[in-house]
């Protein structure tokens, strides 16, 4: 038996085993879902500079540069579609082993692959909606989209006339408490933390492993590149996110 197949052995041992196992996604796990690394050189964050909430707020050209931005993101993730390590992720759900799934992504494939959004605690908001920032109004985020060259890539409430943005969590905009007291709680009620495809560099989500990890948890690590924490796991992949978690979940199922 070859290293990967005795860490799959393990990890699937732990997570079938496990009385509440928590998962925790980055940008990782989507990447093999078609959705490019925007921080990477020729990226969409190369090409537009970062704008802050408190920008949005206050300055025209930083609010009509990102929604160009977010347009053009949109563009990108409209057609993306889950793959075998969401699908995975949502049949450990349908198995009753998976309790809760917290995730930095905001591009809904959870939700796509049938997690359950009773389950899925996105703590960076999510792309799939608009928010006035004044009186909270949503739309769905196709219908705003669809008029941004006729407003000028400066959308406004047409109830109380107030900005509206994605309903994502900007740079300096502060994180949703409710999600975040969620996450918090789900990291100290696991037994098994499972974190796939997060550098684990921005916080407070990096901090989420930490409490599961200090509450007692094995930690299984799926992702390509080192983090802070991975002397914190108890079996660590470098290995693609959907060929780990296909191969965890035919142990389980053989089991």
């Amino acid at each position: 038996m070859n290293s990967l197949d005795k860490r799959l052995k393990k990890a699937a041992e732990l997570i079938r085993g496990s009385k509440w196992l928590c998962a925790f996604t980055g940008a990782g796990i989507s990447t093999e879902s078609g959705i490019p690394d925007f921080r990477s050189p020729g990226g969409i964050w190369d090409r537009y500079r970062i704008v802050t909430y408190q920008e949005f707020i206050s300055n025209h050209e930083a609010r009509v540069g990102y929604w160009k931005m977010k347009h053009e993101l949109f563009e990108n993730l409209k057609h993306a579609k889950p793959n075998k390590a969401h699908l995975a992720l949502a049949e450990l759900e349908r198995m009753g082993i998976l309790k809760c799934l917290v995730t930095q992504n905001i591009d809904g494939l959870h939700q796509d692959a049938g997690n359950s959004p009773e389950i899925v605690v996105e703590i960076h908001g999510t792309n799939r909606k608009a928010i006035c920032i004044d009186c909270n109004r949503t739309w769905p985020i196709e219908e705003i989209h669809s008029i941004l060259e006729q407003v000028g890539y400066e959308p406004k409430c047409d109830h109380c006339g107030g900005f509206i943005k994605p309903a994502t969590v900007s740079f300096g905009q502060a994180m949703p408490e409710k999600e975040m007291g969620r996450a918090i709680e789900a990291a100290h009620r696991s037994d098994v933390f499972l974190m796939i495809g997060s550098s684990l560099q921005v916080e407070p989500a990096a901090s989420i492993p930490r409490l599961a990890y200090n509450s007692g948890a094995n930690l299984i690590f799926i992702n390509r590149t080192e983090t802070p924490y991975d002397h914190m796991a108890t079996v660590l992949f470098r290995e693609s996110a959907s060929e780990v978690m296909e191969g965890i979940i035919n142990l389980i199922k053989k089991q």
